[in-house]
């Protein structure tokens, strides 16, 4: 019997609050059109005063949970990542466990940044196809917009809040030509870079929160590359050749990192998921609420190859091949 992690579910959640470029303007001194010819982002949600990282990682988590059909005390792993917690402990994935009714399963919080869902996702896929747990909530989510400052244009424009979550179930789907489930993940990171993209504080050395800071230029060279390298190793580990991709589902940074992304790997933009322009940067959520988005849409259909690759700040990076 060969188990692995069967996606059968998915949600997300954004703020009440949506904020165009030209809010934006109002308050930042930016224009619609800079920030669109540089970044492709319209849009952002930021979230209100009663709306935190817990509340919006519950929502998605509900939904996924509800199109999953399953009863969420059956739910006995939720891996949860975020750099942008509620408290700098317990664990946000605690706040929804109890939230949702999971409790006395494991709940942890894991930080790698934009790259976060995709190293939760790999920590839980590990657990359910060793027997730790039989299925998993796996969740993104983030305030980012708390920790940014909003003096600085090159950086604030970029991110937004939002959620995102996947159920995950350990099976064995008895098909060995095209079995569903997580198929291959490749994770890395590199703590070289740590002065290109990072917060300026936190409890062990300012003891503040800290503010986003960005060398952009250089993060875009950096993400292009990376991306493309670890996309081709998934691949070639899975052994599925380019061509059988049926979807990318980014991390949605800059609609210019996707098309570039794209471009390296011959891939046609026709292929790639993007919300960029509606959602922004919502780190570590972007993956599963781009992922939530299309598959609530129509366009990733059950049965569908699907590429799921992030990198953020660390650097961190990786990409895992699901068949849903």
């Amino acid at each position: 019997m060969t188990l692995r992690s069967v996606l059968i579910g998915t949600g997300s959640a954004l703020p009440r609050n949506a904020v165009s470029n030209a809010e934006l303007a109002q308050r930042v001194d930016t224009t619609d059109e800079w920030i669109v010819e540089r970044t492709g982002i319209r849009n952002r949600y930021i979230a209100g005063p009663d709306e935190t990282t817990g509340t919006l990682a519950t929502q998605a988590g509900r939904k996924a949970i509800e199109a999953a059909g399953i009863d969420p005390g059956s739910v006995d792993l939720i891996v949860l990542a975020t750099a942008t917690p509620d408290q700098t402990f317990p664990a946000t994935a605690t706040i929804v466990q109890k939230e949702l009714g999971c409790n006395g399963g494991i709940a942890f919080d894991v930080a790698a940044v934009c790259s976060g869902f995709l190293y939760a996702l790999g920590v839980a896929d590990s657990m359910l196809r060793t027997g730790m747990a039989r299925r998993a909530l796996v969740i993104g989510a983030e305030t980012f917009s708390r920790i940014l400052d909003w003096e600085d244009r090159t950086t604030c424009v970029l991110f937004g809040d939002g959620a995102g979550a996947v159920v995950l179930e350990a099976r064995d789907d008895g098909n060995e030509d095209k079995p569903r489930g997580v198929l291959a993940t490749r994770l890395h990171a590199d703590g070289d870079h740590n002065q290109l993209l990072y917060v300026d504080g936190g409890p062990s050395t300012t003891g503040t929160v800290g503010k986003v800071r960005m060398k952009g230029r250089e993060v875009f060279r950096h993400a292009v590359t990376n991306l493309a390298e670890v996309l081709n190793e998934v691949l070639a580990e899975a052994g599925t050749p380019v061509a059988e991709i049926d979807w990318v589902v980014p991390h949605q940074a800059n609609a210019r990192i996707l098309d570039a992304t794209a471009r390296k790997l011959g891939l046609s933009p026709d292929k790639v998921i993007v919300t960029v322009d509606q959602h922004a940067n919502t780190s570590a959520a972007s993956v599963p609420l781009a992922l939530d988005v299309a598959v609530r849409d129509g366009r990733i259909k059950p049965g569908d190859l699907v590429v799921l690759e992030a990198m953020g700040g660390g650097f961190t990076w990786g990409a895992s091949l699901i068949r849903i």
